[in-house]
């Protein structure tokens, strides 16, 4: 490994806290960010991106140019109000693609957007008291939340919290608002007191829940926190755990999907000196000299989970407690729920979390016209869907109706596709070597010809696909993962739990998407005979032998 740092890190260094030459670029009439700019970008929530169906000399000078920008918003928690989803709406007609996609983070995505229309994007966000801050780069990014359809009084506490958290650690820098919303120049701007000048060695995700609910799949968070209650349903404090990351290569060994480890019980007082310790620990022993293992989760193998859990102790100046939680026994929320205000929430299922109007399916247009009628609230969630709250009782068949009359539904088609998630991959992102969210629906589909073929419908396995190894959609802690290796091909894993407390293992390299269907087959009906009664997929395969089932399948 080098001892010289990457041409991130200097680059970080020398950005004057995150503007380089973005402020010049925003502005020139070039059609694309140079390579630095495009690596601050991130820092402010955004990527740019070429099309890559478009790439073919003659088809360049059709359509849109094929560099287009990624921007992707900071959303504690994944709550908005009716105004802002109508302003996130209206934006995603006139500068981007005409949808919008809801992400595993909570958190909303603009395709397309062009560079010339970049800075007003921002601004109308700006605008809709929402931001894209911090919402990429080598920073803590959007903060995650339990959903709360029900308005347990529990789950409302953690709104605050979320808030705060992503409050905190977001960039102590003028320079978003000098580059995107014309603000006046600071000339000597003081260096962030937690990001330092060169800012985290890799992205940094905090998850946060209630004990007993992992609707946030803890394990794969940097830092997750499970709020615990005293029996006047108080926050009390927090469960820890650290370093979980679902990102590997599939030519590097050394990669690899990581589960976070458990630190222990800290009191609710203690959270942003113990958050800040984990962060700040990762800032400063964190690898800066290969990006690939950079993440906290390869500081956690290379020094040792005692090392780490004493220096956060010595930052915060706390002991961890070495209490036990709840198990997880996590809630459903698609469909029609009572609030605890007495209005209803509605649990809305989408695939893959692409809003978009379709010929017979103009979801995304019923949505907004639900959203704002109603002035409805909504809460994404990490699973790509988003909840409705303040229906009154009264409109519920109303809506079922509207809904009805436009092809749509709640609900998903069936238990497989709950909590079935994809990535976005092909055309956009640089990093998909295979199809994802475009092969998802077939996919789903084949493998719930599968299920219906040998009955299996009531124990449905979570499955997740996508377009590369990075994890984007979670496929390591799902019971089928398949992740893209080449073109058509993909890799698969079996083996994670309903809970998200395992992970899965690979069982098959590089196999066809057209062969996909027949291996579902042999592995739903291998599961079927050999099975015990209510088995779950990722037990059966850990019970029968991940090796011995990717030779059966």
């Amino acid at each position: 490994m080098s001892q010289e740092k990457t041409k991130i890190e200097i680059l970080k260094e020398q950005s004057h806290q995150l503007r380089g030459t973005l402020i010049e670029e925003v502005r020139s009439p070039e059609t694309r960010f140079t390579g630095s700019a495009e690596n601050l970008l991130k820092f402010h929530g955004i990527y740019q991106q070429k099309d890559r169906d478009r790439r073919r000399p003659e088809e360049k000078s059709e359509g849109p140019k094929p560099f287009t920008l990624m921007v992707r918003g900071r959303i504690p928690g994944g709550r908005l109000n009716w105004k802002q989803w109508q302003a996130w709406d209206t934006i995603a007609d006139r500068y981007a693609s005409k949808s919008l996609r809801l992400t595993t983070r909570q958190s909303l995505q603009l395709h397309g957007v062009i560079k010339k229309d970049l800075q007003q994007t921002i601004q109308e966000i700006n605008i809709a008291l929402s931001s894209t801050t911090g919402a990429c780069g080598d920073v803590v990014r959007n903060v995650t939340q339990a959903v709360n359809p029900w308005g347990d009084p529990r789950l409302a506490q953690l709104d605050t919290v979320s808030d705060l958290i992503s409050k905190h650690f977001e960039a102590d820098s003028h320079a978003y608002f000098e580059i995107f919303l014309n603000g006046e120049p600071v000339i000597e701007e003081k260096i962030d007191p937690i990001y330092g000048a060169a800012y985290l060695p890799r992205k940094f995700k905090i998850g946060l829940t209630v004990e007993g609910n992992n609707a946030i799949d803890i394990y794969t968070q940097d830092l997750g926190l499970a709020a615990s209650f005293d029996a006047s349903d108080q926050l009390e404090g927090y469960f820890v755990w650290v370093g979980g990351g679902l990102g590997m290569s599939h030519s590097d060994p050394d990669t690899k999907p990581r589960l976070a480890d458990f630190l222990g019980w800290i009191p609710a007082a203690a959270l942003i000196a113990v958050s800040e310790a984990v962060v700040t620990t990762q800032r400063d022993h964190g690898n800066r000299e290969d990006r690939t293992f950079a993440r906290l989760k390869y500081l956690l193998d290379k020094k040792g989970l005692d090392w780490f859990k004493a220096e956060v102790e010595r930052r915060a100046g706390i002991s961890f407690s070495s209490r036990r939680h709840e198990a997880w026994r996590t809630p459903a929320y698609l469909g029609w729920n009572k609030h605890r205000d007495g209005t209803l929430s509605l649990g809305f299922h989408t695939l893959s979390g692409r809003l978009v109007d379709a010929p017979g399916r103009p979801l995304k247009s019923a949505l907004r016209e639900l959203i704002v009628d109603y002035k409805l609230d909504i809460q994404l969630t990490p699973d790509q869907d988003l909840i409705l709250f303040g229906i009154p009782p009264s409109a519920q068949r109303s809506i079922e109706s509207f809904l009805d009359a436009r092809g749509l539904s709640p609900f998903s088609p069936q238990k497989l596709y709950d909590k079935a998630l994809t990535c976005v991959a092909l055309p956009t992102c640089s990093k998909a070597l295979a199809e994802a969210e475009r092969v998802g629906p077939g996919i789903f589909a084949s493998l719930q010809d599968a299920l219906d073929r040998h009955e299996l419908n009531g124990r449905a396995p979570i499955i997740r696909v996508t377009g590369c190894p990075n994890g984007c959609a979670r496929p390591y802690t799902a019971e089928i993962g398949l992740v893209g290796q080449m073109p058509g091909h993909y890799a698969v894993f079996i083996g994670g739990d309903a809970e998200g407390r395992r992970l899965a293992r690979k069982v098959k390299d590089k196999v066809k998407y057209d062969e996909l269907p027949a291996l579902f087959d042999r592995l739903t009906a291998l599961w079927r005979a050999e099975g015990a009664a209510e088995e779950r997929l990722g037990d059966f395969a850990w019970r029968y032998g991940l090796e011995n089932l990717g030779e059966s399948i």
